[in-house]
């Protein structure tokens, strides 16, 4: 779903995000996904729930760019025995990738994004990456180019097809793509060190 930013207020190399949100449950201490990126309630007032932004996470994040109006796609925390859609994504973003153009034809729209070099080893064609929170399957990659698809009801229910060429969308990479990567790079540095003697079988 979305939400409408009401009020960015930055201050002391921090942000303080405030969203229109009508909830009765939340509570002062727990997580809420925005546009992809994990974030805790600090503030709860009448149709409003507002977020510390640190200097880190405006850094690795799009939060920075955010203005009064703006509508963000938020997603509450899974809990357990709660039914499982799309992929793990954790609200620990990666970096940006940026849009570099948007097209349509039918019922069907697609993103061509390009990743950062040291992010991009993590996308698999038909592997799974979000983008601003939503889980998506890439349904292409050239080099550090990606395509994503995106079918009505993502248009609908997110903010992905409103944006502009030059976006940079938060990149979350797949948990197990990060996992096997990162393990076969330990794996391959300690060849080096120790001699092949030690590597895979």
């Amino acid at each position: 779903m979305t939400l409408r930013v009401v009020d960015a207020a930055d201050g002391g190399g921090g942000r303080r995000l405030t969203l229109a949100a009508d909830w009765t449950d939340v509570r002062r201490g727990q997580s809420i996904a925005v546009n992809g990126c994990c974030l805790t309630v600090c503030q709860i007032e009448a149709g409003t729930i507002g977020f510390d932004v640190v200097p880190e996470t405006l850094r690795k994040t799009n939060l920075g760019l955010l203005q009064v109006g703006d509508e963000v796609n938020v997603e509450r925390s899974l809990r357990i025995g709660d039914p499982l859609d799309g992929h793990f994504v954790q609200g620990h973003v990666d970096g940006r990738a940026v849009l570099i153009e948007s097209k349509s034809w039918g019922e069907e729209s697609r993103l061509r994004l390009q990743a950062p070099a040291d992010l991009a080893q993590y996308l698999v064609p038909e592997g799974s990456v979000a983008l601003d929170g939503v889980s998506l399957t890439i349904a292409s990659i050239q080099g550090n180019n990606f395509e994503v698809a995106l079918i009505p009801t993502t248009l609908r229910l997110t903010t992905l097809g409103q944006k502009t060429s030059g976006w940079p969308f938060n990149l979350e990479a797949d948990i197990l793509s990060k996992t096997i990567v990162s393990w076969l790079e330990r794996q391959r540095k300690a060849d080096d060190h120790y001699g092949s003697g030690s590597g895979l079988a």
